[in-house]
């Protein structure tokens, strides 16, 4: 883990360097300001001899001085290094579960990856500022006050020693019980952040069912949750100032009792004695700088675990060493294909799936929900891999090419479409970011978007909000598909993606898929028979299993599924013939 995280900071290994020389530099001033003191009062005050004084008094405001620009230079570099590393946590996160496959995020909630970006990064970054800042200044610190004190009277500096073994119990204590807490508190994080998301994503279903009261204390309920786990962390974590509190009075109390002895036995100075006042101080300083570290490093321990499981984790697909870079045509082989979602697992949702496809054939696939349709179709493009058998593109097998160009090649226009805020032209040139716009208008023609967009006051240019809320299910379907054809694939697959459109337009767009890209292997996946009734083949899936395969009139004589389906779709026609007449 500290590896991972550590080779996040990259350019900003120069302000982490720089930091500590500074804080090192900060602390020698001050602590030179105590010695100073002592002599200060010893051979100037006591004595009468003013121009020491004065000598020894500028000394100490220059000192001053330069610790205090010592302190400036080393916040303002620690500031640099722990912003530099935040944001490059957040980049290669970014970076990382862009190259994943749908089975690894499968592995992540959305929720869960957005409180690892934000609340998880943020608590890793002050972290390491105060690392950057404090385990260096706190140790450094430390020593030289014990070493200086040792110098004055190793009798009373045996006092600190006492103080700080039994801080460091009590921190080791606090530490172990409070860092599981601190674990479940961030998976609470990501209920909460998953309520919120659902909610917002969610409000126009949220009002149309009046279900705000029900939302209100689901999220109070997530809330309540998070508060609670605080609290009981925060509560081991408070028994660090009182351990703190009970290390510096019991030095001051023994310093002072036996101090006063020693001076009244002549055995120490009051110079000494106020020196080693001042570095009991910064003893106890350091110590408590370094309690707050160890309290931040518990709470951060369990962000940075959520940090570096993402950054670690690796894609299950991979380009092959030599990858295939051009793929010769639409074909299609499923040859005895067996998958799931799991790794290892036995439990298929897809079972011996034989299936051979020639390239520019339209094909029809229909099933009930859960006969693994998505799942079929997604070991085209390689979303998912096979856990056994094989699937060919081209008369080669997917895992041979190169990802990206078996994804420039099959176009899927996915169950759930899918914009992004921009212009409707941006939009589209995500399946081709070069495509003119005469090639926008054709690929809007053919997929019937034209009809709508050519309405709009601005056209092309219309702004699609975030999610595409402002345009209808229909309309989002038909852009994403326009969107689709702009990669002009050997392979086009609408994951039921005309299921908002009427069927006067759905005929339209289908119709216009057999005159214009006659050499695209078309695989439709459709609720209603009328969609795929005219493909060259239809596929009928039960429960992860090919049931049948042929064409309309062969399936309604010979598939007693598919002929259920066609019966019930048409008295529902009927019925509805009846109803408008």
């Amino acid at each position: 883990m500290l590896k991972t995280l550590a080779s996040q900071v990259k350019e900003y290994k120069k302000a982490s360097i720089i930091t500590p020389i500074f804080i090192v530099c900060e602390v020698i001033m001050e602590l030179l300001i105590p010695l100073l003191m002592s002599t200060l009062i010893d051979d100037g005050i006591s004595t009468g001899n003013m121009k020491h004084v004065f000598i020894i008094g500028g000394v100490m405001v220059v000192i001053a001085a330069l610790s205090l620009l010592f302190g400036v230079l080393s916040g303002k570099y620690a500031a640099l290094a722990s912003t530099g590393f935040a944001k490059n946590l957040r980049k290669s996160m970014y970076e990382n579960i862009q190259s994943f496959s749908f089975s690894n995020i499968d592995k992540y909630s959305t929720a869960g990856l957005v409180t690892r970006m934000t609340t998880d990064v943020t608590n890793v970054q002050n972290s390491y500022q105060m690392i950057l800042r404090m385990c260096f200044r706190a140790p450094m610190m430390l020593i030289v006050a014990l070493i200086m004190s040792f110098t004055i009277s190793k009798k009373l500096s045996s006092l600190f020693l006492i103080a700080i073994v039994f801080l460091g119990i009590c921190l080791a204590l606090i530490i172990s019980n409070a860092h599981p807490i601190f674990m479940k508190v961030f998976k609470k994080y990501d209920d909460l952040n998953a309520s919120v998301q659902e909610n917002v994503n969610a409000i126009r279903v949220v009002k149309a069912y009046v279900k705000e009261d029900y939302e209100i204390k689901k999220f109070e309920k997530a809330a309540d949750n998070v508060y609670k786990l605080f609290v009981k962390a925060e509560s081991i974590l408070s028994c660090n100032m009182p351990a703190m509190m009970l290390s510096v009075y019991g030095c001051i109390l023994g310093l002072s009792w036996f101090g006063a002895n020693m001076i009244v036995a002549g055995s120490l100075t009051t110079g000494q004695l106020v020196s080693l006042f001042s570095y009991v101080m910064n003893i106890m300083m350091s110590l408590m700088m370094l309690s707050m570290v160890f309290v931040m490093v518990t709470m951060s321990k369990a962000s940075a675990e959520r940090i570096a499981e993402v950054l670690e984790e690796k894609s299950d697909l991979t380009n092959p060493q030599n990858p295939d870079f051009e793929i010769e045509n639409g074909d299609i082989d499923f040859n005895n294909v067996n998958f799931a979602y799991k790794k290892g697992s036995k439990k298929y949702v897809l079972q011996n799936i034989d299936l051979h496809i020639k390239s520019g054939e339209t094909i029809g696939i229909i099933g009930g929900t859960g006969s693994s349709k998505s799942s079929l179709v997604n070991l085209i493009s390689r979303l998912y891999d096979v856990s056994e058998g094989s699937v060919f593109v081209g008369k080669k097998d997917v895992r041979s090419y190169d990802i990206e160009t078996l994804r420039n090649e099959v176009s899927v226009v996915l169950q759930k479409n899918v914009l992004f805020s921009g212009t409707i032209k941006e939009n589209l040139r995500w399946g081709d970011k070069n495509a003119t716009d005469e090639e926008i208008i054709r690929a809007c023609e053919l997929a019937c978007a034209n009809e709508f967009i050519d309405t709009l006051p601005n056209g092309y240019d219309t702004y699609i909000e975030q999610g595409g809320t402002n345009v209808s299910g229909g309309q989002k379907q038909r852009l994403c598909i326009a969107r689709a054809l702009l990669k002009k694939p050997k392979i086009l697959i609408l994951d039921d993606s005309t299921s908002a459109v009427d069927t006067a337009t759905d005929a339209k767009i289908r119709s216009a898929f057999i005159k214009e890209i006659p050499n695209t292997t078309k695989i439709i996946i459709a609720q209603r028979i009328s969609s795929i009734q005219d493909a060259d083949k239809i596929i009928v899936l039960d429960d992860g299993k090919i049931s049948g395969v042929g064409t309309h009139a062969e399936l309604l004589e010979n598939n007693e599924i598919y002929a259920d389906v066609y019966n019930s779709q048409m008295k529902g026609d009927e019925k509805d013939y009846e109803i408008t007449k």
